[in-house]
């Protein structure tokens, strides 16, 4: 086996110079992205728009969903266009129609090829050239370009008012009527997002590549895959074959060294007596089945405003729960819930660990439980205003929606979780205490589960360090810091080592073991993990050394999984033994599901977008949420309801579980995600992947192209999925509600019995 000795230093080198790496990466971010203009002049001396409009800009369309509302750079929701590629073709168009009219007296589309190909060439050499001048902090345009300019900002202007010929678009889009009533609004936000299209569009200086690496596609421009991008890939391929070989072989040499333990004759922990604390956390797992149900039935909604615009089934809707309402609390209460369950877990294996009940343990799992919900409930309001309209641009950053997806919450609500989580770090830390101070085997698993609480309640300060007017790519760099390495990072090694705890605890796993095999897994996790966060950032307004190493890197994140499989076959040998190890089986089964997820939503379909030549095709389009659902869903949505089950299991040792309910709710939660991803999630995506590639990445995310119908049957073809997943919920919904409130059944007490709690005695 390992010297842990060794693991725990070659841990603390990587974490040393990974965020080494990211921080540095973050100031080259800082220095080379794209200006925001004191302001865009015409060679007339004539304003178009200032810093000021830009920056309020934003603002607006942070009061509009930001990216819950189609997206920016390619980060966001997918009904509506990514507006930064829709202005910057638009705007192509709409120039070369100007052009030809002045040399013609035609629109573009009638003249001829050679014509054609000479008002282009001059339309790549205007739209690509970068006319900042640092000194006066000014950008200058043609007048002609300053007519196409306005001829956008009319229709932006027209589409988030209330314009009778736009009404069609709209719906098509799945926006409300008149989503944005005040007029200088409306203004602001044009401004906002013609700089963010400029900046997809204008080379750096120095350099014949726009300021985000020529994405999106445009062929009208010539925005077409860097060299970078291309060599990039094939290094990240080449990384991927060499780490899965590498691991491969590891596994085969180090795999089978000793032979598993004894499994005990009786559960270890049936003697194990919840303290009033432990008990206290039940109605953390209630409001976890709730928010659960309810998340889905708001992605059922937003599935359905990709067929019916602004209805459900005949019924306006959109009037009341617009589509980007209902799609951030969908996307805010997977994470909720699934983060209620594991702080839940955390609360609940603390004591139980330590065998220590700390003063006022009970109180404050209590008080947090309330914070909780406060923010819970008080976040969705706020955010309902802000898309409404009924808040200021500065109030809704603090109360409303920031438009950061994944990170929607006004700041106040922001703040108030930050302080929630410091809560929660020092009841699980006080609770383990006495545990960490005890020298015994297992002790190192107890550290490294206390470590990866500090990093879950620290990380998420990462969503504080942006303010009402920082750059877009700072933000978004800072924003995937809690994505990624909050979500995907610590709290999957939260999970790992609690999995492995429960799993010493019962006797099914040898402490030595289980600490090297965690500390190993860590390592090999957080060594692509931490610098894998690039992978998001390709097209973001950064440098190209952001592209290598996020490509490098996020290889090494698939590694891992490739042999994940094992571990769920280890997981199912575990759940075959006869007795007492049956009264776990169905936690243990939705660790296999997590295994297997792990493998096909991360690792599969993760690395299907995540090179530079893939995702600059594919951001933002239907690939991304078929990663993001069999990912976030599958893996730490099956993970959290595991732990759950595994709690609710200690909570309610001696009654009876239907074990028919939890079987439904397994089957029908998993095979509803695959029917989803297959049958319309991947074949959209691939569709729009051709489109991309032939067209240009506005014609993929475009009215034209989604409301096809094909593409419409396509989106249909959601439902049988979500129709089994919702049964699947419905069953863990049932099963939950009559562990508390149904009839209460004591355990059979017979010597090798198979029934749930047979080992009581």
């Amino acid at each position: 086996m390992y010297d842990t000795k060794r693991l725990w230093w070659t841990l603390a080198g990587i974490l040393l110079v990974s965020f080494g790496i990211l921080g540095f990466m973050g100031g080259e971010i800082y220095r080379a992205m794209p200006p925001v203009p004191e302001a865009f002049v015409t060679t007339d001396g004539e304003v178009l728009y200032t810093r000021v409009d830009v920056e309020r800009g934003r603002q607006v369309w942070q009061t509009t969903g930001g990216h819950q509302q189609g997206s920016i750079w390619g980060h966001g929701a997918y009904v509506a266009p990514d507006w930064s590629a829709d202005w910057l073709h638009r705007e192509a168009v709409a120039l070369l129609d100007v052009y030809a009219a002045a040399a013609f007296g035609l629109p573009y589309e009638q003249l001829g090829a050679s014509d054609q190909a000479a008002l282009q060439s001059r339309l790549k050499e205007e739209m690509r050239a970068n006319t900042y001048d640092p000194a006066t902090g000014s950008v200058t345009v043609s007048p002609e370009r300053a007519a196409a300019i306005r001829a956008v900002a009319a229709h932006y202007d027209g589409l988030f008012g209330n314009e009778p010929a736009l009404d069609e678009l709209r719906e098509a889009y799945a926006m409300k009527q008149f989503p944005v009533p005040d007029a200088e609004r409306r203004q602001l936000l044009g401004a906002f997002v013609f700089w963010s299209s400029w900046a997809a569009a204008t080379n750096r200086p120095g350099d014949d590549i726009s300021y985000t690496n020529n994405w999106p596609h445009e062929q009208l421009i010539d925005n077409v895959p860097t060299g970078a991008a291309f060599m990039w890939t094939f290094v990240s391929i080449l990384i991927l074959l060499a780490g899965v070989g590498a691991l491969a072989w590891h596994y085969a040499v180090m795999h089978g060294k000793e032979a598993p333990p004894e499994v005990p004759q009786v559960d270890p922990l049936h003697n194990l007596q919840p303290t009033p604390s432990m008990r206290a956390t039940t109605k953390y797992f209630w409001v976890v089945t709730a928010l659960f149900g309810l998340q889905v039935v708001l992605g059922g909604i937003t599935a359905h405003y990709a067929v019916e615009g602004q209805g459900f089934y005949g019924f306006n809707l959109s009037e009341v729960l617009p589509y980007v309402v209902t799609r951030t609390w969908h996307t805010q209460l997977a994470v909720l819930w699934i983060a209620t369950a594991w702080l839940a877990t955390g609360l609940y294996i603390a004591p139980a660990i330590s065998g220590h009940e700390p003063k006022f343990q009970r109180l404050g799992v209590n008080f947090l439980f309330t914070c909780l919900l406060i923010i819970v409930l008080g976040s969705m309001v706020g955010q309902w205003l802000g898309v409404m309209q009924q808040l200021g641009l500065d109030v809704n950053f603090w109360f409303g929606h920031q438009g950061w997806e994944y990170v929607d919450l006004g700041r106040f609500w922001q703040i108030f979780l930050f302080i929630g989580l410091m809560l929660w770090l020092t009841l699980v830390g006080r609770a383990l205490w006495p545990a960490l101070k005890q020298k015994d085997e297992a002790r190192p698993l107890v550290i490294l589960l206390f470590l990866s609480t500090v990093a879950i309640g620290l990380f998420y300060g990462a969503g504080l360090m942006w303010g009402k007017h920082t750059h877009l790519a700072i933000v978004e760099y800072w924003r995937w810091w809690v994505v990624h390495l909050w979500v995907e990072g610590f709290f999957e090694v939260f999970a790992t080592a609690v999995i492995a705890f429960l799993f010493v605890r019962l006797g099914l796993v040898r402490a030595k073991n289980a600490v090297t095999a965690v500390l190993f897994a860590t390592i090999v996790f957080l060594t692509g993990g931490v610098l894998g966060t690039f992978h998001h950032l390709y097209f973001t307004g950064t440098p190209t050394a952001v592209l290598a190493i996020g490509a490098a890197f996020s290889a090494l994140e698939v590694v891992p999984l490739v042999l994940i499989g094992f571990e769920a076959y280890e997981n199912w040998k575990a759940s075959q033994h006869r007795g007492w190890v049956a009264t776990y089986k169905w936690p243990i089964m939705f660790f296999i599901a997590v295994a297997f997820w792990n493998l096909v939503g991360a690792g599969l379909f993760g690395f299907l977008i995540n090179p530079p030549l893939a995702l600059y095709y594919m951001q933002g389009l239907n690939t991304t949420p078929l990663h993001g659902h069999t990912a976030l869903f599958g893996v730490y949505g099956m993970l959290g309801i595991g732990l759950m089950l595994f709690c609710l299991r200690g909570l309610n040792y001696r009654r009876v579980w239907d074990d028919k309910l939890l079987k439904v709710s397994f089957w029908s939660l998993n095979l509803g995600l695959a029917a989803m991803a297959v049958f319309s999630l991947l074949p959209l995506g691939l569709m729009q992947v051709y489109a991309s590639v032939t067209e240009g990445f506005w014609y993929a995310r475009s009215a034209e192209f989604l409301q096809q119908p094909l593409m419409q049957t396509l989106v249909w073809l959601r439902v049988p999925g979500d129709v089994i997943f919702s049964v699947g919920v419905g069953a863990l919904a049932l099963f939950v509600f009559r562990l508390f409130v149904g009839r209460r059944e004591e355990a059979p007490v017979k010597a090798g019995s198979t029934a749930p709690a047979q080992a009581a005695e």
